[in-house]
């Protein structure tokens, strides 16, 4: 069970918590890249996503296809080394901050704040973790959605050197654009995804009369996972596809390729624009492949991790 569980005899250390998240976060982002990429080309497509002749995507078929023929089966990793920073950095920040703000939850709160209120507990502290997550990785974030967005002239080379033209035509807060509504959406995603994880757990251990905060099978873990991740997603999509088109401010040019392109000022005035000129369905822009993406990340996330912080302390049990 992720979170700090009191009664296990043998607990593991900030490092082993981190090496656990780092895994899960790397071999996510492996298997599941090629949904993220479909998912920021979406976002990023003012034109509807529909059969026009001024949309260059409208569908999951038809853009994997169109991708694959233009810029090769490659392309549906575009991003992939900054992403699998940002998936690490990510995974690592938010599972030691989670399991760290758990234990401290036990010590200072009463205690049915960690059994009977454990899911309000997990949400309150998801949403922490996921900010400490967020601070830590969105400079691979920008980098990642820009490789992304990029078609077949290159602006950005390269990782380092993608870094070092953001640092001197942008400053260091290049880096972090899209910041506000990144750690708006995460905090409320995260938090709600680890707790709505709680207590789906909590409930199929009840139901199976199994004692609650026990260790979890496969199939619980994998489906109260992607079930925490597709409910979560959902709710925080809008603040997902805003803070993707603020990360390519400025730099808007490098998928002029693609379709029409507009400047946002800020957090606000893209949301007016975007419900101005796209409507309400404009906020959930490539929310299919989203939520695809969102159900396998969760469940492997949450699966990995568990699986990984299960060997580690049967090794120290070992030992």
């Amino acid at each position: 069970m992720v979170g700090f569980r009191p009664q296990e005899n043998v607990q593991l250390t900030a490092t082993e918590h981190a090496f656990a998240g780092a895994v899960s976060g790397a071999v996510s982002r492996v298997m599941f890249q090629p949904l993220d990429v479909l998912k920021v080309r979406f976002q990023l497509q003012i034109e509807p996503i529909q059969p026009k002749n001024s949309s260059k995507y409208w569908g999951m078929y038809q853009a994997t296809r169109t991708i694959i023929k233009e810029e090769s089966l490659r392309a549906l990793w575009k991003g992939h080394v900054p992403a699998q920073f940002l998936s690490v950095l990510y995974g690592v920040g938010q599972f030691v901050s989670f399991e760290f703000l758990t234990k401290l939850a036990w010590k200072h709160l009463p205690e049915e704040y960690s059994t009977k209120y454990r899911p309000l507990t997990h949400t309150v502290c998801g949403g922490l973790a996921a900010c400490a997550g967020t601070m830590l990785a969105q400079p691979s974030d920008v980098l990642r959605t820009r490789f992304i967005a990029q078609g077949s002239v290159k602006t950005y080379s390269g990782l380092l050197s993608a870094m070092n033209q953001i640092k001197q035509t942008e400053g260091i807060p290049g880096l972090y654009k899209g910041l506000g509504p990144a750690l708006i959406q995460t905090s409320f995603q995260i938090g709600l995804q680890f707790g709505l994880y709680s207590g789906l757990t909590s409930m199929w251990q009840w139901m199976e009369h199994k004692p609650l905060g026990g260790a979890l099978g496969v199939t619980e873990s994998l489906v109260c996972g992607a079930a925490s991740g597709v409910i979560s997603k959902f709710l925080a999509y809008p603040l997902d596809m805003t803070k993707k088109r603020l990360e390519i401010r400025g730099v808007e040019h490098i998928r002029k390729e693609f379709g029409s392109t507009r400047a946002y000022r800020g957090f606000i005035h893209c949301v007016v624009c975007v419900l101005r000129e796209e409507g309400l369905r404009g906020m959930y822009k490539g929310l299919s492949p989203s939520l695809i993406k969102a159900a396998f990340m969760a469940a492997s996330n949450f699966f990995i991790y568990e699986q990984v912080c299960n060997a580690l302390k049967l090794r120290k049990a070992d030992s």
